[in-house]
């Protein structure tokens, strides 16, 4: 009964979060919401005993929120004065988060149990070595296509957010490479005495 009212409280919150994702029209609101779905599917997770991927969506999805806030606001051109003058209006929303995700640590940090690891043959088998044997064995394909296709989402980001700016200096390898001798040393001559004039 316990854990069946746990589900319904994460799964009602990450059904809500991910309707704020979609509804709101501030983007600072909708990180915000992304993290709390995030977080409440982590949450589901550990009630599934699969820590692992608990862990892993906490540190890979919610550290990369913010990486891909970055690139939106890099290509949004969103103006930084206004967005610190308006820093208060999302201050209501960040402690609402804040308070739901502290409720929620508190709530399973109380509540978690960790049973011991399944056997298999006589020897432990935890999730991490479950999940990588199915990965690098059975599903090696399906991952190694999947990490072609983040780098080369990677690649396109890099490229979206590569724009030429004036007063910025650019490095310029063909130049480079074919700049001559005389183009890049000058020989001066110095009388005896007189030394080098700044």
């Amino acid at each position: 009964m316990a854990a069946d009212l746990v589900f319904y409280f994460f799964s009602v919150i990450v059904v809500g979060a991910a309707l704020g994702v979609i509804v709101s029209r501030n983007q600072v609101h909708s990180v915000l919401f992304l993290i709390l779905a995030f977080f409440n599917t982590a949450g589901l997770f550990v009630l599934l005993q699969a820590e692992f991927l608990a862990a892993l969506l906490v540190i890979v999805y919610m550290g990369a929120v913010a990486v891909l806030f970055l690139f939106v606001v890099m290509m949004l051109d969103v103006d930084f004065e206004e967005l610190r003058r308006g820093a208060m209006q999302h201050l209501p929303m960040g402690i609402a988060v804040g308070a739901v995700l502290l409720v929620e640590f508190i709530f399973i940090l109380n509540g978690v149990h960790v049973d011991g690891p399944a056997q298999a043959a006589g020897v432990p088998v935890t999730n991490t070595m479950a999940i990588g044997q199915l990965m690098y064995t059975r599903f090696l394909f399906p991952f190694e296509i999947a990490s072609l296709i983040l780098l080369v989402a990677l690649i396109g980001a890099v490229v979206l957010t590569l724009r030429k700016r004036k007063g910025v200096k650019r490095q310029d390898i063909s130049s480079q490479i074919a700049r001559t001798r005389e183009e890049a040393v000058k020989l001066v001559q110095v009388a005896s005495g007189e030394g080098a004039k700044p």
